[in-house]
């Protein structure tokens, strides 16, 4: 059984940085892709970045790119997003995920497995 388990959300203020964490377990880490949403109130889920298994290829959503940064490691069976220069509207439930294949995907209906959440709000 595949679980994912999101860390480090919490109140920061305008212009701060915060790294989320997501620690998986149930297969093969390094044999999938891994991803970053969001979810405002009131919005729809949105995609913010997403790493391949290997590590090699990422992508980002435009209003991150350049202020956040994915990770993994595969031997700790986690993945990271470093946010920097946060904003107000960076408030959100941030949720892990992954797909089933090792590849980039930007797709919410692409990602099988979800983590519970965790909430970054922003203060300006």
């Amino acid at each position: 059984q595949v679980q994912l388990v999101e860390s480090g959300g919490g109140l920061v203020q305008a212009g701060g940085s915060l790294r989320l964490s997501c620690a998986a377990s149930g297969r093969t880490f390094g044999n999938y892709a891994m991803g970053w949403f969001r979810q405002a109130p009131g919005k729809e889920r949105e995609f913010v970045a997403a790493i391949s298994g290997s590590g090699m290829s990422t992508s980002y959503a435009d209003s991150v790119k350049a202020r956040f940064i994915i990770s993994r490691d595969n031997a700790k069976n986690t993945v990271y997003l470093q946010m920097n220069s946060l904003k107000p509207e960076d408030t959100a439930v941030y949720y892990c995920a992954s797909p089933n294949t090792i590849l980039v995907t930007t797709l919410p209906s692409g990602y099988t497995y979800w983590g519970q959440g965790t909430q970054v709000t922003v203060s300006s």
